[in-house]
C-alpha cells in the first residue's frame, strides 16, 4: 500500500522488545508504535486525557467495553483495559490524523480499534484470518465487531461465508474478499531446480491445529513399508515437546528434524530443498505458507478444510487429504514420494502459475487501499 502512496501508522500492543530473525522484521519493529510500551502510567494518561476532553464518549465507550464483557471469552476485566488500550491508541491516530484504522484478526485488535471508534476515532475495518475466530465467534462478540465497522476482510470466499453466517443481510454487503499477497522477493531469482533427495517439509507453529502429531503417525506407516523418506519441521511452538517424545517412541530421530523459529530467508531455502511441501492442519484460514511453496513450485500435500481448494487443486497443483486420517496422509506422500521428479516439477510449475495469478500482493494491496479510500470519502 505504501508503494501505492498510502502513508501508513503502524501501532502494535506489544512486541518492541521481541527476539527477532529476520530482518524485515525488525526494520517493521522499529518503525511501529507500541500502546503499551509505557505500561501503566502512559494508558492511565491516555484514559484521564480521553475521560477530560470528552467525557461523553468515554462513558460510550464504557457502556460499549462493558456490553462487550458480559459472557464473553475473557472477564470483563481485559474489556476496561481494551478500553485503556483504544485510549491510547486514539491519541496516536490523531496525532497522524489517520483517516481510517485497520486491524488483523477479529479478536481483542479489533476490539481496540472498535472502542477506538466509539471514542471519537476514524472509521475502522479488520481482516479476519481464522481459525481463531470462527472457533468462538459468539463469545469475542465477532457479529457486534461486524455491525460497526465500515468494512470487513476475508482472505478467502470460505473465510467471507462464516461472517456471512453472523450478521444480518443488510451487513453482507460490507464484507468483501481480499486474499493475502506474495512480496516478489520472496521468489524471484531464486534457483527453482527440482532436489531429487526425498524430503518433504512441514512450515508451521508446532500445535495442535497444524496436525504434526498426525504427520508423525503417517511417518511411521511409512517406515515400517520401507519407504525412504525425510521430514523438516520448519519452526517451534508449545506442542514441540510431545512431537519430539512421539518421534522418539516410534524410533524416527533419523527421519525427521525440527529447525525451531527461522527466517523468511531459511523458510524459503527449506522449501527449496524440499520436493514439497506437507501441511496436514484440522483448522485453517488460507495458510501463507501453502502460497508460499506454491510460488517456489513446489506442490503442497494438505487437507480438504476451509479456503485450501481455493487454491490447492488434487492432482493438478497438490493433493488433497481429508484431515484427521493418518491413512490417508501416508498414501499420499507414499504417491508422491513414487512420482518422478519431472512429473512433481510440472505440478510445481502449475502451481506457480495458479498462485501468482490469485496472490499478487500489489493486486491484492490495491484492493485494500480502494477499501480503505470508499470508507473515508
Amino acid at each position: 500500500m505504501e508503494r501505492q502512496g498510502c502513508d501508513i501508522l503502524r501501532v502494535a500492543l506489544r512486541g518492541w522488545d521481541a527476539e527477532l530473525v529476520d530482518q524485515q522484521d525488525i526494520v517493521e519493529q522499529e518503525r511501529t508504535r507500541y500502546i503499551l510500551k509505557n505500561g501503566l502510567t502512559g494508558l492511565l494518561t491516555a484514559v484521564l486525557r480521553c475521560m477530560l476532553l470528552s467525557p461523553f464518549r468515554f462513558m460510550s465507550g464504557l457502556i460499549l467495553a462493558t456490553k462487550l464483557g458480559w459472557r464473553a471469552d475473557r472477564p470483563l476485566i481485559y474489556h476496561y483495559i481494551y478500553l485503556a488500550e483504544a485510549c491510547r491508541l486514539l491519541l496516536l491516530l490523531k496525532q497522524h490524523q489517520s483517516m481510517h484504522v485497520h486491524a488483523h484478526f477479529g479478536t481483542n485488535s479489533a476490539e481496540v480499534v472498535m472502542l477506538a471508534h466509539c471514542l471519537g476515532g476514524p472509521p475502522y475495518s479488520f481482516t479476519v484470518h481464522g481459525p481463531e475466530e470462527f472457533d468462538k465467534p459468539q463469545a469475542i462478540k465477532l457479529a457486534e465487531k461486524i455491525r460497526q465497522s465500515a468494512f470487513v476482510v476475508a482472505i478467502s470466499a470460505f473465510g467471507r461465508s462464516q461472517l456471512l453466517r453472523l450478521v444480518e443481510y443488510k451487513h453482507w454487503s460490507k464484507i468483501k474478499v481480499v486474499h493475502c499477497g506474495l512480496e516478489p522477493d520472496f521468489y524471484q531469482g531464486v534457483d527453482h531446480s527440482y532436489p531429487l533427495a526425498p524430503r518433504l517439509v512441514c512450515v508451521g507453529r508446532l500445535c495442535e491445529q497444524k496436525g504434526q502429531l498426525l504427520l508423525v503417525e503417517a511417518a511411521r506407516a511409512l517406515s515400517a513399508k520401507g519407504i525412504n523418506f525425510e521430514i523438516v519441521l520448519a519452526g517451534d511452538g508449545e506442542m514441540r515437546p510431545d512431537i519430539e517424545a512421539l518421534i522418539r517412541e516410534y524410533g524416527l530421530e533419523k527421519k525427521f528434524s525440527i529447525t525451531g523459529w527461522i527466517s523468511s530467508d531459511e523458510v524459503r531455502a527449506q522449501m527449496l530443498a524440499a520436493r514439497a511441501l506437507v501441511l496436514p492442519s484440522f483448522a485453517e484460514g488460507l495458510p501463507v505458507v501453502i502460497m508460499e511453496a506454491m510460488v517456489l513450485k513446489r506442490p503442497v500435500l494438505t487437507t480438504y478444510i476451509a479456503g485450501i481448494p481455493e487454491l490447492v487443486e488434487n492432482g493438478v497443483n497438490g493433493f488433497l487429504v481429508e484431515a484427521g486420517s493418518a491413512d490417508a496422509l501416508a498414501k499420499a506422500i507414499e504417491t508422491m514420494l513414487l512420482m518422478s521428479p519431472d512429473a512433481l516439477k510440472a505440478m510445481g510449475e502449475t502451481a506457480f502459475l495458479k498462485v501468482t495469478r490469485r496472490h499478487d500482493i500489489d493486486t491484492e494491496a490495491a484492493k485494500l487501499l480502494a477499501l480503505f479510500r470508499n470508507a473515508t470519502a
